[in-house]
């Protein structure tokens, strides 16, 4: 029976119990001159920890501790570190005081200071508990060079909420930055991530939906992953790996023996794979019945070289149908012996909540939180701003620390914990805030903060590093054109920047922190900037009878390009160019696609920076075009258009479903909060469908049949799969009639029904093949002055997506 670990949570002890450290680090413990003590001499996971806590202090403050494996009365301070079973060896005193305190479970551990002591005891209920104090004790160090303290009143009993806490570290190209590290720098990144925690990896096979190597690889994919698994089996973390099913046919004897032939050679290159993780689709979309019958195929090589790993699955799906989710569940139920769980993650359509009640209570599912992407992704930034999602794009630096917990705690009882989904270093913040989270999810983010400020960066600044981090998240809340924040978050870390060691200058993790405060500070005032030239162009053009068009259409033309000829603050413009210099020479994160030599779209948002944040693409397009037209009054009359395009008219309504205005009109049932993935709620979404695309990721000006596209086209309102959009106008006058002009212009292409209080509008339309169309409203719909307007799309398909309306009151 699966255990409710949000309602039992005092079984399973996850809880951190401060005594006294709640009261701050007023009293402190002197360890600069502190010997290791630990009894262990054989276990190899014990004793990496130790080395763990060896290198990782002489790495900040050149200090060595030594091991000694007798305890002796000595001067110095003591740090005795060891397996619950072998405290026998403590002194006697020491062991009542360990015994004293709540008891742990499994990878659970007890840190205690003994009173007028200069001893800490670290004492792990296994080896990985072993780890996992240490970890919580170097989190605790207030390191400076040369010296080292702890807060005197440390007392600490914890184990962690979640069995399965860990990331996807995938070596390919796809990734941001992955693909150009070492197996040095993927030892360092694991340890790290141990070190807050986490107990599990997933990495990646050669073949994926992606190319086979790129510039930045330093050795072939099949000799990276045999050294993560190596790397992690070293540390006693558990080894999963992401497989997707990519050949052509999973029927046919020679593709299938082709295929199998392909995993034993990866499944041998590998020292270590406990779990298998088999995604439904994206890709490698199969009928479950092949797609178990082939599974089972997959685990009998599996099983050759690891006897005792499991293969999990999800039900992912691009384009769900009902007896597609019938079959894959009526299979899941019938727990074969190889099958391990199921895996809950982007583009699943079930709620995780109803997987629970479908599958058997004892079948175990495992979360796959994309934290990776800002947008078109399963937990896209809510109510982004349009030139963020322009400029930042889908997989910007993006700390994200309060909607992380948000996300991680509205789903997390009903799942066994989760390795999240990654493509690079732009989440970093994030990872950890998540392994913090499947230890303890009531843990606040600041606090997970402050340690990731402190042991990473500088113990002497972790308070203001946090607090910046925080800000960080805090700009890309709401309308950035009002956001007085921005301003201020770049102060913050200016500040800093002035002040830090030239350690930390150096250290990636605060150079990801520090060039997007200065690229969001840039593009708020390119934004400001740019809207007010947007302005001024459009007071040129309705000027244009007085002084003629072609004068006026050169004058507002020469506007538009002014921010493109001119860049405001360019001294912080090319300060992100060099922080992004940095990085890349530093982790390898590739943010540009020509210096950088990044995949396009995946992390490349420096790229992005000029991108025009007004309409001043599509106006100008449209200048061009009327200049061209023959007489002064069709080019009168074609500028008023362009002028005038939302007005609806005398009566009329016009919404583009991008603002925040607007979007009051839309109907929820259902908070952010509970239903962050948008599952059974509307989000916003962005890009313009091109034509012959499924969809498309990038949010771009450039949209059907290639021409520029106004910026309202960019955003839309939209819900997922055939979850119906609603969205409501009232005060309408009940004795006109009314025509409603729409745009359908979203990412990816769906059929689409439209309804005004249940009469139908349209039937189902193929979006993507044009922008805008015009219906009649269903006179019966009018009849009390008020409507809803409901879209649904036909069974398998992605969902519903309306960017603006116009509800136009026709003439008597």
């Amino acid at each position: 029976m699966m255990m409710n670990f949000k309602n039992k949570k005092w079984l399973i002890l996850f809880s951190l119990i401060f005594f006294g450290l709640a009261k701050g680090f007023s009293q402190t413990i002197d360890l600069t001159d502190a010997q290791i003590i630990c009894f262990e001499k054989n276990d190899r996971h014990v004793l990496k920890a130790l080395s763990v806590l060896q290198e990782e202090v002489d790495k900040r403050c050149g200090i060595e501790f030594s091991v000694s494996r007798k305890w002796k009365k000595s001067e110095n301070s003591i740090i005795a570190v060891g397996l619950e079973e072998q405290i026998e060896k403590f002194p006697e005193e020491y062991q009542k005081l360990i015994s004293s305190i709540p008891s742990t479970k499994n990878e659970g551990y007890k840190i205690v200071v003994p009173k007028s002591s200069k001893t800490v005891l670290i004492v792990g209920k296994d080896a990985r508990g072993v780890l996992y104090g240490i970890g919580k004790f170097l989190r605790q160090l207030e390191i400076q060079k040369g010296k080292i303290s702890v807060s005197a009143d440390l007392n600490i009993s914890s184990s962690p909420a979640y069995p399965i806490r860990g990331h996807q570290l995938g070596y390919r190209p796809k990734t941001n930055a992955y693909d150009a590290w070492t197996p040095k720098m993927y030892d360092q990144y694991i340890r790290d991530l141990a070190v807050f925690g986490a107990n599990s990896i997933e990495i990646m096979p050669p073949r994926t939906d992606d190319d086979f190597t790129s510039v930045h690889m330093k050795m072939p994919a099949i000799d990276m992953i045999a050294e993560q698994s190596r790397i992690c089996d070293s540390y006693g973390m558990d080894v999963w790996m992401w497989y997707p099913n990519m050949g052509s046919d999973y029927m046919h004897p020679d593709s299938i023996k082709k295929e199998l032939d392909e995993r034993q050679e990866v499944f041998k290159a590998v020292s270590r794979l406990d779990h298998l993780f088999v995604p439904g689709g994206d890709p490698g979309d199969l009928e479950p019945d092949v797609l178990f019958s082939w599974l089972a195929k997959e685990a009998e090589i599996l099983h050759q070289y690891h006897p005792s790993a499991k293969i999990w699955v999800s039900p992912q799906v691009f384009r769900p149908t009902q007896e597609w989710f019938d079959s894959f569940y009526s299979h899941v139920n019938k727990k074969y012996s190889w099958f391990g769980g199921v895996v809950f993650g982007p583009w699943i359509k079930t709620p995780i909540a109803e997987i629970r009640k479908i599958i058997g209570p004892d079948i175990p599912v495992r979360r796959y939180p994309d934290i990776t992407h800002s947008l078109s992704s399963q937990y896209p930034v809510p109510q982004w701003d349009l030139a963020y999602a322009i400029t930042l794009g889908r997989e910007c630096i993006n700390p994200r620390p309060h909607d992380e917990k948000t996300i991680h705690n509205a789903f997390d009882e009903f799942a066994q914990g989760s390795i999240s989904y990654s493509e690079g270093t732009n989440d970093d913040v994030n990872k950890f805030i998540w392994s913090e989270l499947d230890w303890n999810p009531e843990t606040p983010e600041i606090e997970i903060l402050r340690e990731y400020s402190r042991y990473f960066i500088s113990s002497e600044y972790s308070e203001e590093i946090a607090q910046a981090f925080m800000a960080l998240e805090q700009n890309i809340q709401g309308p950035l054109l009002t956001n007085d924040g921005v301003p201020v978050t770049f102060q913050q870390w200016a500040a800093l920047e002035q002040k830090v060691p030239e350690t930390a200058m150096q250290n990636f993790r605060f150079q990801m922190g520090l060039l997007r405060a200065y690229f969001d500070y840039y593009e708020f005032r390119r934004l400001i900037s740019e809207t007010e030239l947007e302005q001024h162009a459009r007071e040129i053009i309705s000027s244009a009878e007085k002084t003629g068009t072609t004068e006026a259409i050169e004058q507002a033309t020469e506007m538009l390009y002014h921010a493109k000829k001119s860049a405001v603050y360019p001294e912080i413009r090319e300060r992100c160019f060099a922080l992004a210099d940095s990085l890349f020479k530093s982790i390898g994160a590739q943010l540009t696609v020509k210096k950088h030599h990044a995949m396009d779209g995946r992390g490349n948002f420096i790229d992005n920076i000029d991108l025009p944040l007004n309409d001043a693409m599509w106006m100008l397009d449209q200048l061009e075009t009327i200049k061209k037209l023959p007489g002064e009054t069709e080019r009168l009359h074609a500028l008023e258009k362009m002028l005038h395009r939302t007005d609806p008219g005398p009566g009329g309504f016009y919404d583009d479903f991008g603002s925040p205005g607007s979007r009051r009109r839309v109907i929820s049932n259902i908070s952010w909060e509970k239903d962050p993935g948008n599952l059974t709620s509307p989000r916003v979404s962005f890009g313009v469908g091109l034509r012959g695309e499924e969809w498309v990721h990038q949010v771009t000006a450039k949209g059907f049949e290639g021409k520029s596209s106004p910026m309202a086209w960019m955003n839309q309102v939209t819900t997922l799969y055939d979850q119906p959009l609603k969205i409501r106008y009232d005060n309408l006058d009940k004795k006109s009639s009314y025509t409603i002009r729409v745009a359908y212009t979203g990412r990816f292409r769906s059929k689409i029904k439209m309804t005004a209080d249940d009469f139908v509008v349209h039937e189902l339309i193929q979006t993507g093949i044009q922008p805008v169309y015009e219906f009649p409203v269903p006179q019966k719909a009018l009849s009390d002055g008020k409507v809803t307007f409901g879209w649904t799309c036909g069974e398998g398909e992605r969902g519903s997506q309306v960017s603006e309306i116009w509800l136009i009151r026709n003439k008597k």
